[in-house]
């Protein structure tokens, strides 16, 4: 028997194909139409454009691989979080999918705490522009006519198991970030749902990731072909899965993930909110289990803007601050490109380089992006020991962990080793994919999800605690220094 996951994000689609051990047998990547900006600080997307990335991406595996594609009979779905993806009562999409990413609704955010004052206490969040039900909000004030039609209302990967399923289903992590869900409980939270006017009507149904969602569309099903009855499992929102791929389901258990964004996640055996340092506390994707995240939201993008406005490849940059690197420097970077979400819940903030002089050339504007970011995963590891949260050994996952350089200083920074998985991929596709296995099989997810075997261990190096403590010192002074003089 085989297992597929697809991973869905903003920028395409990856599919992997496990066996009933884990081993990967094959994998497919298929790209989608970028997000696009129409506003400073908005980010939609269409999403045909996922599923048409789906179909390619499957499409691609059943040609490669059609011997396994035939023994699949568990499909686990990834996606990006928090998009509001809205339908009408024939299942028709009425606008662009307003994304995470999406800073336009800070105002219904307010807006919404000061109607419930007990929003924090039931969702175990603070009301941001990235989650869905402010953009809801925004929707309803701006766009009448459009959420006068919503039948329903989606988050990405539900689309996508929609299409493949004809059935509307949600599962706990996913849903954490909508900010309708009573986090603690596990369930749809009316009150919070009529802070936007919506009912359960309008919501999907909810499962647990690792529980079925309904089965494979024959007609897909033949496409694929897929031989057999196809379980789709209710899937994990994109953290949650790469948790999933990693192994990091037991409380305690962590990783940093430097993607586009950045993850400091923590497992939990309860749910241990922190709504003052705007630390996300979620759901994770299998029962009786809660995860922390510290969220960032311009991480290896922050590098990337660096490397559109240099003309530099990303990894040019990261290796010319390696060669060059002596300790912190005088830059100093704050990384809020697309605001910031832990700790300050600024979706206005905005990046800044300060200590610039004749001296900063590209390698130390470099190297001072990869302290600022790494500054930002200390903010979100001081907010989250607030929560009484603590954690050992992180794993490092993301395109941002290939940097020596980038491990050494959250190493050094966060004071805690950071494991560098064996080759492999172990993302949002995998444990989607594990995910499926589980409830095609009734599987135990304590059994399925494993941690991989590690490469390297990065320790921090204690030479540079003392000089990275002032440093961090003068990056905290400066957010709302800056800030002020923004008024």
């Amino acid at each position: 028997m085989s297992y597929l996951g697809l991973d869905i994000g903003t920028s395409g689609v990856k599919a992997i194909l496990i066996d009933r051990a884990g081993t990967p047998l094959g994998e497919a990547t298929a790209k989608a139409v970028e997000p696009v900006r129409p506003h400073p600080g908005w980010s939609e997307q269409n999403p045909a454009d996922w599923w048409d990335a789906c179909l390619k991406a499957v499409d691609a595996l059943s040609k490669s691989h059609p011997a396994e594609m035939a023994a699949v009979r568990g499909i686990g779905l990834s996606g990006h979080m928090h998009g509001a993806t809205l339908l009408g009562k024939d299942n028709e999409v009425l606008r662009p999918c307003i994304l995470w990413n999406d800073g336009r609704s800070a105002l219904e955010c307010a807006e919404m705490e000061r109607a419930l004052p007990r929003l924090r206490d039931i969702a175990g969040n603070i009301a941001m522009p990235g989650f869905t039900a402010p953009k809801i909000a925004w929707v309803r004030k701006h766009e009448p006519d459009v959420y006068a039609k919503i039948a329903r209302v989606l988050l990405p990967k539900a689309y996508i198991r929609l299409l493949m399923t004809g059935e509307a289903v949600e599962e706990m992590s996913d849903a954490s970030g909508t900010l309708w869900l009573d986090v603690g409980r596990r369930d749809w939270s009316d009150e919070l749902l009529a802070l936007t006017g919506l009912t359960r009507a309008h919501m999907p149904r909810l499962v647990e990731g690792s529980a079925p969602s309904g089965e494979l569309k024959p007609e897909l099903a033949r496409r694929w072909g897929m031989t057999g009855r196809v379980v789709v499992a209710g899937g994990a929102g994109d953290n949650a899965a790469a948790a999933c791929g990693i192994g990091a389901i037991r409380p305690g258990d962590g990783f940093v993930s430097l993607g586009t964004s950045g993850v400091l996640f923590v497992s939990n055996d309860r749910f241990r909110p922190n709504t003052a340092g705007a630390v996300h506390a979620f759901c994770h994707a299998i029962p009786d289990t809660w995860h922390q995240m510290g969220v960032i939201l311009s991480a290896t993008d922050s590098l990337n803007w660096l490397s559109t406005v240099t003309g530099k490849k990303q990894a040019e940059l990261s290796a010319a601050a390696e060669a060059s690197f002596k300790g912190p420097g005088e830059e100093i970077f704050l990384p809020y490109l697309s605001g910031e979400r832990t700790p300050h819940n600024n979706a206005g903030a905005r990046g800044s380089f300060v200590g610039l002089s004749h001296l900063s050339d590209q390698a130390r504007l470099a190297q001072a992006v990869m302290e600022g970011v790494t500054f930002a995963f200390r903010d979100c590891q001081r907010v989250l020991k607030d929560a009484g949260t603590s954690f050992g050994r992180l794993l490092a996952v993301g395109g941002g962990s290939k940097s020596p350089l980038w491990l050494k200083l959250i190493a050094t920074n966060l004071d805690t080793e950071i494991a560098v998985p064996e080759d492999g991929d172990f993302g949002g596709a995998l444990g989607a994919a594990r995910l499926g296995l589980c409830a095609a099989e009734g599987a135990d997810p304590a059994q399925v999800m494993s941690m991989p075997g590690i490469k390297e261990i990065i320790k921090p190096d204690a030479s540079l605690r003392d000089a990275y403590t002032a440093q961090y010192a003068r990056y905290r002074a400066l957010y709302p220094a800056i800030e002020e003089a923004r008024k």
